[in-house]
């Protein structure tokens, strides 16, 4: 990838200027202290009841006199719009002469189901339970989102909030619009990003934006070294149903060419599908950049791609993430149409989550299943849901620099030895496939560094985050927006 230009000196920076007296200790415990307020407001989808996080959104701007305007995304029967209970939040600060286009600062208020009694007693996802994790020693609070993503949108509420403190106590004078985009749904349907962009956009017209993605993991490709990961691209989707018909009949008397027995020598074609690995550029570059803070042989290897083709691709493979990075995958999620056990149906499925690297098309992928599955009789694929992968233009991009920068800087001025931070297509999606298609620069990324074991807390049990965590994520973000946007 060609190199852009450099980025700014450190001195430079209006960040170094405008933040030169920031108390981040003290803006930490407050940003602490609001993330757990905002982790104790329910808002588990389905059924979503996102109004109750926008309206701790809500509260904590109006405090430093920033307004709010809460969109509803569905209105129950019998309900005025302004008590819907689903709802996006949005909020802005105003340029008076801005030389781009709005940065968004996006997010999500829902977040996943969870099963209660795999929460420790007191630690409950809605608790706002804090104390020390045995684990690692710090203060920490427990609860559904603290990374999926309550914990970085509260960090966008309090960065919109010191921007216009910061206006009033030092100057700071903004470059361009910066929007706070806390929308509805995006654990399920998307529908809150999609009705903002449908109906919304002309007061949106993001420029930039930022949402989840990327993250800091230890160890995450050398032993004691830090990764930052910034998600430039997501893969492509091609939702499917493989469907097998056939002759009904009772279950007593097992009988050849039945739908089920055809379903089950579809999926054990389609099993024996061969991934083909690709590497994309982003990928190179992030290996690159740990190779050449390693050193020794293997980083020798890493920064040249055609050593890694040929000698870390099989490597590579052998990890479930990074073979979702690498491969367009065909993954088994489920199955339907069975009836009672001894009712053989006329139909039955089996469900697809196939993921696309870039350039990959649907279609082709479709066709290559096809040929998989031959000539079985009776045997069709419904396509659910499908688009195309899409990446971010970020080379000598001035946002992206700042966050590469800040987050190495910061992670290393709170003890981190060693530290990188570079671009990265993320095996999932997320709402930023709707601003890449309007023409965004859409980045994603949480200031955080977690261990693995953190990170598999995600979706799933004692879900939680360090106050050193949010406090090191607000100084990152702060800074790379204030270099973003300020004079």
């Amino acid at each position: 990838m060609p190199e852009g230009p450099s980025p700014p000196e450190p001195s430079t920076r209006s960040s170094a200027r405008l933040l030169k007296d920031m108390d981040w200790r003290k803006a930490g415990d407050e940003a602490f202290a609001d993330l757990r307020e905002y982790l104790m407001a329910p808002s588990t989808n389905p059924p979503g009841n996102e109004k109750l996080g926008a309206l701790v959104i809500q509260s904590l701007l109006a405090k430093d006199g920033i307004e709010s305007t809460l969109w509803p995304i569905e209105v129950p029967a019998g309900t005025l719009p302004e008590d819907a209970p689903r709802v996006t939040l949005m909020a802005r600060l105003k340029s008076e002469a801005p030389t781009q286009g709005p940065l968004c600062l996006v997010s999500h208020i829902d977040v996943v189901t969870h099963e209660p009694a795999r929460w420790a007693q007191g630690r409950g996802p809605y608790d706002g339970f804090v104390g020390v994790d045995e684990k690692n020693g710090e203060q920490t609070v427990w609860g559904r989102g603290a990374l999926d993503m309550k914990g970085l949108g509260l960090l966008e509420v309090e960065v919109l909030r010191w921007l216009k403190r910061l206006q009033i106590s030092a100057g700071l004078k903004l470059q361009r619009e910066v929007i706070l985009l806390a929308v509805a749904d995006e654990e399920v349907a998307g529908k809150g990003m999609i009705d903002a962009i449908q109906n919304h956009w002309d007061e949106l017209k993001c420029e930039h934006s930022l949402n989840e993605g990327g993250m800091g993991v230890k160890d995450a490709l050398f032993e004691g070294q830090t990764a930052f990961t910034i998600s430039v691209g997501e893969k492509g989707v091609l939702w499917i149903r493989v469907k097998a018909a056939g002759i009904p009949g009772h279950g007593s008397t097992p009988t050849p060419g039945r739908a089920p027995q055809k379903l089950l020598e579809v999926v054990n074609r389609i099993d024996k599908r061969v991934d083909k690995p690709r590497i994309e550029p982003a990928l190179y570059e992030l290996l690159a950049m740990a190779g050449r803070e390693a050193g020794g042989a293997k980083g020798y290897i890493l920064q040249r791609p055609t050593l890694v083709d040929a000698l870390v691709t099989d490597t590579l493979l052998e990890s479930p993430l990074t073979r979702a990075i690498i491969t367009d995958t065909v993954n088994l999620t489920g199955f339907g149409g069975a009836k009672e056990p001894n009712v053989v149906p006329a139909e039955v499925y089996a469900q697809y989550d196939i993921r696309l690297l870039p350039k990959t098309k649907p279609e082709d992928v479709i066709a290559e299943l096809r040929g998989l599955i031959g000539d079985l009789p009776g045997v069709t694929i419904e396509v659910l849901d499908q688009r195309m992968a899409a990446v971010s233009e970020y080379s000598g991009d001035v946002f992206f620099q700042a966050l590469q920068f800040h987050a190495v800087d910061v992670a290393k001025a709170h003890g981190e030895q060693r530290v990188i931070a570079g671009p990265l297509l993320s095996p999932g999606f997320t709402d930023s496939v709707f601003l890449r298609a309007k023409g965004v620069r859409a980045y994603g990324f949480a200031p955080f560094v977690v261990t693995a074991d953190e990170l598999g807390t995600m979706h799933g049990d004692a879900e939680r985050i360090s106050k050193k965590n949010v406090t090191m994520g607000l100084e990152t973000l702060l800074k790379a927006v204030v270099d973003a946007t300020a004079q």
